[in-house]
């Protein structure tokens, strides 16, 4: 093997192993399978899926692996180190999907009108100095964690609808969603979009504020979705059908817990405590609690894919120059295994 291949391997490695920070194995079901997720509310169907025995019922000895941030969950399915992950569509996925590495294959996380989504912020000073709209942005700064995030998009989506460039709005990278957080606080950046456990704590202070939603820039958007290494798609199609029955039953006990509200109060208090194992359970339950609450977006039932918003994103993304002009969504998506609309 050549020196500059033993060496890439060994970088695609030591990515993956300083990205995650634990593993959780059930020990009794047939294939093994791992898992890549964030300690969000939002990855909250494979947390229910794994305690309730839903793999276990597929035949899955599954591995929960947990990351720091999203785009490490797509480089560690390319390299094999992880068979599922769920994450927003970004510049390196798509990339990732170029090169024949990864498909998506289901939609999770999604605005739809009438549920708490994504907010739009603005630091104190800002929204003091007149930046109490999202019309407001022209000339302000936008915290994203990297030039082709989600973030990213969303920001240029709020620029297209209010009528002004998208240079107008001035992305700043800062890579980690808490160095936006400290920098949004400070007023160092003027502006920022994010989940609504995460807004809606950060508007209980005095350094924040909400002005406006994601959902009245980019309707019906889906936010995350669920992927895997295109081997998998290829190859191991019954194994992939039988992950994602397991995760929707997830999905249906968050949303009638959660979203729609229909299990009743027992089961919402369950629900939580459920989550609580797995988000904020560095906090006692009584404070973590209302933000896991405040974090019920939509999941899509039979983690069915929106692919009129995938396919938006995929024309922005080339309309950036951040992904080949050529790639196109059947690249990205295998339609097979959920249904797409």
């Amino acid at each position: 093997m050549k020196k500059h291949h033993v060496l890439k391997f060994l970088a695609v490695g030591l990515i993956t192993l300083i990205s995650y920070s634990g593993t959780l194995s059930n020990a009794t079901a047939d294939d093994k399978v791992s898992v890549g997720a964030l300690r969000f509310t939002s990855h909250a169907a494979t947390f229910v899926a794994y305690e309730r025995g839903y793999f276990k019922e597929e035949g899955l000895d599954v591995d929960i692996k947990f990351f720091q941030a999203a785009q490490p969950i797509a480089v560690a399915i390319a390299s094999g180190d992880v068979d599922f992950g769920i994450a927003p569509i970004s510049a390196g996925m798509i990339n990732l999907a170029d090169k024949g590495a990864i498909k998506v294959i289901g939609g999770v996380l999604h605005e739809e009108p009438g549920i708490d989504g994504q907010m739009i912020l603005a630091s104190k000073k800002a929204y003091d100095a007149g930046l109490t709209s999202p019309a407001e942005l022209k000339g302000k700064t936008f915290g994203i964690t990297q030039a082709g995030s989600s973030f990213h998009y969303v920001a240029h989506k709020i620029a297209d609808k209010e009528g002004f460039a998208r240079s107008d709005i001035k992305v700043k990278s800062l890579q980690k969603v808490g160095v936006i957080v400290g920098a949004l606080k400070s007023g160092q950046i003027d502006a920022w979009s994010i989940v609504p456990h995460i807004a809606k704590g950060l508007a209980k202070g005095p350094t924040v504020k909400v002005i406006g939603k994601v959902s009245d820039y980019i309707p019906d958007y889906q936010v995350s979705t669920v992927f895997t290494s295109a081997d998998n798609a290829a190859k191991k199609e019954e194994l992939v059908k039988r992950f994602l029955a397991a995760f929707s039953k997830g999905v249906d006990d968050f949303n009638a817990a959660l979203v729609d509200k229909t299990a009743g109060d027992v089961a919402a208090e369950d629900m939580v405590k459920l989550i609580h194992k797995y988000v904020y359970a560095d906090r006692p339950y009584e404070k973590a609690a209302p933000s896991i609450r405040n974090g019920a977006m939509r999941i899509n039932k039979n983690v069915r894919l929106n692919l009129t918003s995938v396919k938006d994103q995929l024309a922005w993304f080339q309309s950036e120059n951040l992904v080949s002009k050529d790639f196109t969504i059947e690249k990205l998506v295998d339609p097979k295994f959920v249904e797409t609309y």
